[in-house]
């Protein structure tokens, strides 16, 4: 099965040219090619941490690669994508340029130079004895170009698909104006460390901070080998200038490359091995699932906590709050909340969309506090999740890791639940959702009543994504019964894609706030001037097909990511649609999103299959993204089950 990139527009594969050395050698730098540079390189490769990987600086003469900038400027349209790993310009028409018909090609002459520079036999003999990789393909030739501009990113992925075997990054940058470190774009390389499973069994498992950053620059050439679960990296963010950079403007931190990656011999070359192919493919498989096995070490690990009086409840029809439940609960809740009629309204639009969002969720006094406080943290140095004082054995804080799943720092709720406190013991009101409300059997009765659904178990945890730094990438719920997921946005910012104007503080004395008598819900979110992620979002996973190998589900995903390199990233075997996509007007799969917000709960039942993400949070975002989740067992009622 071949991927669309290898299939030519025009029905005939494009003729690569063969040049001798001593052609391709006049396309490089005077001095590439002899050998005290050729060993400083290979020295230099051989000892790199965290995995083998080198720079050349001023790799192709200065000439050609100006005019292969301008000829991309020129010619070559770039559409903005967008999906939880990546936000990028692509090139509308240059997947890969053995597909281009001859009308395009000639516009691209030294494009088309360089191409067979890089891949002529003096310089694929040259990398490869860097490297030591062993033979690399002339024929399959696999360079596209990417655009970064302001906000673009990459996040972390390890470049595993198909026949590749070296991943290298050639910058085009402005050659007249220096990139600066400060403004992103540099290629960052993640260690990772080596553990041991319960079996005894060695597994690798990547760390949630970079270990070297290689900042961009013009003609510069960064390439490594492309290892499965172990060449994790990404693209730093290419920063906006901040408001002490005003009297600046972005044109020059544009981040241009041409990126690719060197395939191992085909048919008919020299070094071609028959079923070598078929066997990176299982060996990538097998990465894949050794990678399953490291799952023991993902943090946070689920906390599940059974809630013992399910059982009861799923027999006691049309329930309602006691007085002490209420009483307690409107220590913290907005009182609208807590009207049976409104309960009874939210109940119904539940079972209609199977989601909610709840505005001015909390009590206008409880919110006070709890903005001071978050205000107060918002802008630290040094971002924390401070464990609960009086219980940090059991209030477990980190940083969520693999970093090619999720990053962000999070605080579990103190288990079991604590009631009772020193004397004079002060809480802040973060510790209160966190450790008290969420965990508290009233606050579970209550989902259940507006969800109509019986909750079986609860795991309660609290998320801070950093900006510039977090995100969690998309991942399929796997398990056959559904999952009810609560998150209550606590984000005290603006800016964020919701309404910017303060919300009035509900009516304290009606069944709802809003002027039509029903429950107050969310803005739906509106087209901020500058995109800052963070928002949560559902979307509906591909259906695996039963034809589909995994042979060819390698394809498919690198159909869907070869312009990027991010490769096969997750157990699923597709990646997310791309959701968004300038002048896409086809279904984005979306089934529910929400922008990060204050004071805002969504509440989303979650089938088998579906994923979720929280999108990178931008450096240029005015604060950071706090939130507080649940996640809940259900049981179902015979008649909720054929519903």
């Amino acid at each position: 099965m071949k991927r669309k990139s290898d299939m030519p527009a025009n029905g005939k594969t494009a003729k690569k040219r063969a040049i001798s050395d001593d052609e391709a050698h006049c396309k490089f730098r005077k001095g590439l090619f002899d050998s005290e540079v050729l060993e400083g390189y290979t020295s230099y490769y051989a000892t790199s941490q965290p995995y083998k990987h080198a720079v050349i600086q001023n790799l192709v003469d200065d000439t050609l690669l100006r005019s292969v900038r301008n000829e991309i400027r020129e010619h070559i349209s770039f559409t903005p994508k967008e999906t939880d790993i990546y936000k990028i310009h692509q090139s509308g028409d240059l997947a890969n340029l053995d597909g281009l018909q001859d009308s395009a090609l000639r516009r691209l002459p030294s494009l088309l130079t360089l191409r067979d520079s890089l891949y002529s036999s003096a310089f694929r003999k040259y990398l490869a004895s860097i490297t030591g990789s062993g033979p690399l393909s002339g024929v399959k030739t696999d360079m596209a170009v990417n655009v970064y501009t302001p906000g673009c990113h990459l996040l972390c992925h390890d470049d595993v698909i198909g026949s590749r075997r070296v991943s290298w990054i050639l910058y085009l940058l402005d050659p007249d104006e220096p990139w600066k470190p400060e403004w992103g774009g540099a290629l960052r390389l993640f260690p990772t460390q080596d553990r041991k499973i319960e079996s005894g069994e060695a597994v690798k498992v990547p760390q949630p901070d970079v270990s070297v950053t290689i900042p961009p620059a013009w003609n510069q050439l960064s390439f490594f080998t492309v290892q499965p679960g172990e060449s994790f990296h990404d693209v730093e963010e290419v920063y906006r200038r901040g408001a002490e950079e005003l009297e600046e403007d972005d044109r020059g931190r544009i981040r241009m490359a041409i990126s690719g990656w060197f395939h191992i011999p085909q048919e008919g070359e020299e070094g071609y091995e028959e079923g070598l192919e078929e066997k990176l493919a299982a060996k990538s498989s097998l990465a894949q699932l050794q990678g399953g096995k490291a799952d023991v070490f993902d943090e946070p690990q689920s906390n599940w906590v059974d809630n013992p009086h399910w059982e009861e409840q799923a027999k006691t029809e049309d329930d309602e709050m006691t007085a002490d439940e209420i009483d307690f609960l409107i220590k913290y809740m907005n009182p609208n909340y807590l009207v049976p009629d409104t309960v009874e309204e939210l109940s119904n639009m539940f079972s209609d969309e199977s989601s909610l969002r709840l505005a001015e969720f909390l009590s206008a006094k409880f919110c006070a506090k709890l903005r001071e406080y978050l205000e107060s943290k918002d802008h630290e140095s040094a971002p924390s999740l401070p464990a609960n004082p009086y219980y940090k054995e059991q209030s477990e804080v980190g940083v969520a890791r693999p970093p090619h799943k999720n990053r962000f720092l999070y605080r579990k709720a103190v288990q079991p639940i604590q009631t009772t406190y020193p004397d004079g013991a002060t809480l802040t009101p973060y510790d209160d959702l966190v450790d008290i409300l969420f965990p508290h059997p009233a606050f579970t009765k209550w989902i259940s009543l507006v969800t109509g659904i019986t909750l079986t178990k609860s795991n309660i945890y609290a998320r801070r994504f950093r900006r510039g730094m977090d995100y969690t990438l998309a991942t399929a719920y796997e398990e056959e019964d559904p999952q009810l997921e609560i998150c209550l946005g606590i984000t005290p910012s603006k800016g964020w894609g919701d309404e910017d104007e303060e919300q009035e503080e509900p009516q304290q004395n009606g069944p709802s706030s809003s002027s039509n008598g029903k429950a107050p819900q969310a803005p739906a979110a509106a087209k901020p001037e500058e995109e800052v992620g963070g928002y949560e979002m559902y979307m509906a996973g591909e259906e695996e097909k039963e034809e589909m190998s995994e042979t060819t589900a390698g394809a498919s995903a690198a159909e869907a990511s070869t312009n990027t390199g991010a490769g096969q990233r997750r157990k699923a075997k597709v990646d997310p649609a791309v959701y968004k996509s300038a002048g896409d007007d086809e279904d984005d799969g979306v089934l529910f999103s929400q922008p990060a917000a204050w004071n805002n709960l969504a509440i989303v039942l979650r089938d088998k299959g579906v994923l979720r993400f929280t999108k990178y949070v931008s450096k240029s975002a005015k604060g950071d993204r706090w939130d507080i989740c649940g996640e809940y067992g259900v049981e179902f009622g015979s008649d909720e089950e054929d519903e």
